[in-house]
């Protein structure tokens, strides 16, 4: 069984020269590929000159993470493909167990490790930590991390268990399912994506799993800060991208309906704490997907089965109003 570790980058030399090292180190039996999306910076001269067994893919724009990656994988012909963020540091054998999930379960079409705070170690990172879920109204949750509430490790999730989403800042996904399932949507450019193409491989009947046995730790907001309005903006267009495209038909119109009033009501937070970049990106996210409802709708048409969600409550109630910060207390 072959594997490519992809790396995307954008203006990052300084995160190559931090991370790539260990990368090459601790992925041995792997072919690890550099995908630069058109990078301004000396990163593609970097990895030439001090890393020339790293085979550089050169996309021609930077379309963000979605297009970045089709882009990059398209002539890959290796049987697993492992998207790996630049922000990533590795750790020993950490290719082994997700190669054993490969070989063993072949219904299983996705694999995320275990993912800690490269910042602080003794805690889950916020972009997966031990795999992702998403409530009734879309809202992602983990193991590990409920909105910003993020727990410490304590060996409360060793153990190896389906999930709905895997992380994209560690994705490992079969080729074939990759392309099976039309690989990522590039209009949602970043943010969410994956849970998108997730919801897709569930619905062709493939499960997705996490492992405890693979660790890595993950700096987070490398390319967009938590802070930044863009950021916001991405995460609400993007989860009505979602539902609109996957929630199952008899659900679809009041799911939506409700998660655009909590959408309201989030903005209006926003603007009684004078965070106006943040309100006017909430606003945004709401009229552009306006403008790509006929889109989506067309894209909902062609996905034949669209498989109900694992959750059935709203973590956001959860949360806020009863207090709940960790996974294992919903």
């Amino acid at each position: 069984m072959k594997i490519a570790v992809v790396i995307l980058n954008w203006n990052g030399v300084e995160l190559l020269k931090q991370f790539l090292p260990t990368v090459l180190d601790y992925s041995a039996h792997a072919k690890v590929y550099v995908a630069d999306n058109a990078s301004t910076d000396t990163s593609v001269e970097y990895v030439t000159h001090n890393h020339p067994e790293v085979a550089i893919i050169q996309n021609k724009v930077n379309g963000g993470f979605a297009k970045g990656y089709n882009d990059a994988l398209s002539h890959l012909t290796e049987d697993i493909l492992i998207l790996l963020n630049s922000d990533v540091q590795v750790t020993p054998y950490w290719l082994e167990p997700i190669k054993e999930i490969f070989e063993n379960e072949t219904d299983v079409a996705a694999v995320q490790p275990k993912i800690l705070d490269f910042k602080n170690p003794e805690c889950f990172e916020y972009a997966g930590a031990a795999g992702g879920f998403i409530d009734k109204f879309g809202y992602p949750y983990c193991r590990g991390r409920i909105f910003d509430s993020i727990e410490k490790d304590e060996g409360q999730y060793d153990d190896e268990v389906d999930i709905f989403w895997a992380s994209g800042a560690c994705l490992a996904i079969r080729n074939t399912v990759y392309r099976e399932a039309g690989g990522l949507d590039e209009d949602y450019f970043a943010h969410q994506e994956e849970i998108d193409l997730c919801w897709r491989i569930h619905n062709l009947g493939y499960r997705i799993k996490y492992t405890y046995k693979s660790v890595i730790y993950h700096v987070g907001g490398a390319t967009l800060s938590t802070y930044n309005p863009k950021k916001t903006y991405y995460n609400f267009r993007n989860s009505l991208y979602n539902l609109v495209k996957n929630v199952p038909s008899n659900q679809v119109l009041f799911v939506v309906i409700c998660r655009m009033i909590l959408d309201g009501i989030a903005s209006l937070k926003f603007l009684l704490n004078i965070d106006y970049e943040h309100f006017k990106s909430v606003f945004k996210a709401h009229i552009d997907f306006y403008k790509e409802l006929p889109k989506l709708l067309k894209k909902r048409k062609k996905i034949a089965n669209k498989v109900d969600y694992f959750s059935k409550f709203s973590v956001v109630c959860t949360h806020y109003l009863t207090g709940v910060k960790k996974y294992s207390e919903l």
